[in-house]
């Protein structure tokens, strides 16, 4: 792999899930000093509170009006439910910064091929691939709620009515997930009001993701970029 650099400094990629989050935060590192945010030789948590202060001054994130977020609400009626609930399990192939991705991507999809063509093999292969605790258990996760995981292990636990095996790998910020879903408990429909602060959050984050996406990438066309692609690729996380 091509070395990583920002303006000639090296990049350790080996400190972060990916070689572009590594390179997004060389990138606002530089900012931060640049504006004097802080100094040179600022230690990790200085730097960290410098890069926030940085992203709170110059990326601008609107607040979702109230038109938006009951646009959003007719549109997603679905999932502001209460008492909706999930039986599932998961098998989790845990990415850490020494982790070669696509190598744990591929064992990953070949173990979801024989659990689809041999479902009942689920729990054996929890046990024996499975980085997260339940695996222990065969996977199992008990009774899900919405709330109670990260938003993107929800959304494919909750979108749909599908049971059984999902047919896709689930990404999310801890690695690659199989997951299966044993039982649906569908819920009661959430009035407008009671979730209206929950909506305008949903919104306030994707739009500051975008709002990031387009401030790195005004960064990365101002500085020398190299071994790293920042021009199409989503902001990953800077930390």
């Amino acid at each position: 792999m091509a070395e990583v650099t920002i303006n000639g400094v090296a990049v350790d990629a080996a400190r972060f899930p990916t070689p572009e989050a590594a390179a997004v935060h060389e990138l606002l590192r530089q900012r931060a000093l640049a504006t004097g945010l802080v100094g040179a030789g600022a230690g990790a948590e200085a730097l960290d509170a410098a890069i926030e202060g940085l992203l709170a001054r110059e990326v601008a994130t609107p607040e979702p009006t109230e038109a938006e977020c009951r646009q959003h609400y007719a549109a997603n009626e679905k999932r502001f439910t209460s008492g909706e609930l999930v039986e599932a399990r998961h098998i989790l192939f845990q990415v850490t910064p020494a982790t070669p991705v696509n190598a744990l991507r591929a064992k990953a999809e070949v173990t979801l091929s024989d659990l689809l063509r041999a479902p009942g093999r689920f729990e054996a292969l929890a046990r024996e691939c499975s980085n997260c605790p339940s695996g222990q258990h065969g996977g199992n996760l008990g009774q899900i709620q919405r709330g109670q995981t990260v938003p993107e292990f929800e959304r494919a636990l909750f979108d749909g009515a599908w049971t059984g095996v999902r047919g896709q790998l689930v990404k999310t910020r801890y690695g690659f997930h199989i997951v299966a879903v044993d039982r649906r408990v569908p819920g009661r429909q959430l009035p407008f009001e009671t979730v209206r602060e929950r909506i305008a959050g949903q919104l306030r984050e994707r739009v500051q993701r975008r709002a990031l996406e387009q401030y790195v990438r005004v960064l990365a066309g101002r500085a020398d970029v190299r071994g790293v692609d920042l021009g199409a690729a989503a902001t990953p996380l800077v930390r």
